[in-house]
């Protein structure tokens, strides 16, 4: 085997993820949808129910034809895990994930959503100038390269938010924050959601922090730090007291999940960030050994 095994390996896991998010919807996600059908139901909410038994139908009709799920095929969001063990040329990595996204657009096809953002111009590629979004961290004693997938559509990503609230506004100053940005969304992200919560840092890194909290956490997870995780649970429970609910037509689902992902951060601020990803909550993951075999995971 030669390195140049692992690049053609990531350039084609790279493609093939794009389209496995697009079709696949990971099983946590789809165990949250039943979840909800079945609150609504419970709650003899006629409207909710059917809007949530619409919801899994689309899900199931795509299995069936083998198709996308949405029309809305994002912008290609990709986190590489990268071992310590491996010997890799990064830029080289990164025109892989390139090509890769450029080649799924192509060959599926996939509808181009990259324009230039004053001439709105579209590149055809979904690729251009800072895309696609290439993430990219380090794991200590490890010899594989996992890629995770996810492609963000803007329907969701236009409701993006950050405020750098002062110290002594304190927690209630942070619930208060994160349910004006719900009530603020409304309708727009296709409820039912999924909430992420960026807390701390400088103000890019709390919106890093939001991302990966809303797009690659497991629904169901908890956040490890006891503070967060209470704050989780009080935060979706306020959120699906809205009555906003699937679609925002009314009913107890809001929120699929609230996420938060955290960093310490400056004695005099704190950044707090809040970006939503609609129902489908959709992402992909693969694994790569140095011999440049892949693995595909359901979800990461």
């Amino acid at each position: 085997m030669t390195m140049q095994t692992i690049y053609d390996t990531i350039e084609t896991v790279a493609r093939d993820l794009y389209w496995k998010a697009l079709k696949d919807i990971p099983a946590d996600v789809r165990a949250a949808l039943g979840r909800a059908l079945e609150t609504e139901r419970k709650d003899g909410n006629a409207t909710a129910g059917e809007v949530m038994f619409t919801i899994i139908r689309n899900v199931q009709t795509a299995d069936e034809q083998d198709t996308l799920v949405c029309q809305d095929t994002g912008l290609a969001v990709y986190k590489l895990l990268v071992g310590s063990k491996l010997t890799l040329d990064l830029a080289e990595v990164k025109a892989r994930v390139r090509r890769g996204c450029e080649r799924a657009t192509a060959e599926y096809p996939l509808r181009s959503n990259s324009v230039h953002p004053l001439t709105r111009k579209n590149t055809g590629t979904n690729t251009g100038e800072g895309l696609p979004i290439i993430k990219m961290d380090f794991v200590a004693g490890s010899s594989t390269l996992e890629i995770h997938m996810a492609p963000k559509g803007s329907g969701s990503e236009n409701m993006s938010f950050l405020r750098m609230l002062n110290p002594s506004e304190g927690m209630k100053g942070i619930k208060k924050f994160v349910l004006q940005c719900i009530f603020e969304s409304g309708a727009r992200p296709c409820p039912p959601m999924i909430v992420g919560v960026g807390i701390g840092g400088t103000s890019d890194v709390a919106m890093q922090l939001a991302k990966e909290a809303s797009t690659f956490r497991e629904i169901g997870s908890s956040s490890l730090d006891p503070d967060m995780a209470r704050l989780e649970a009080e935060l979706l429970e306020k959120i699906n007291m809205t009555g906003i609910g699937p679609q925002g037509l009314g009913g107890s689902t809001t929120a699929l999940a609230v996420h938060i992902e955290w960093a310490h951060t400056h004695i005099s601020q704190c950044p707090v960030a809040v970006n939503v990803q609609c129902w489908r909550g959709e992402r992909a993951s693969a694994t790569i050994t140095a011999d440049g075999k892949a693995t595909y995971h359901g979800a990461s």
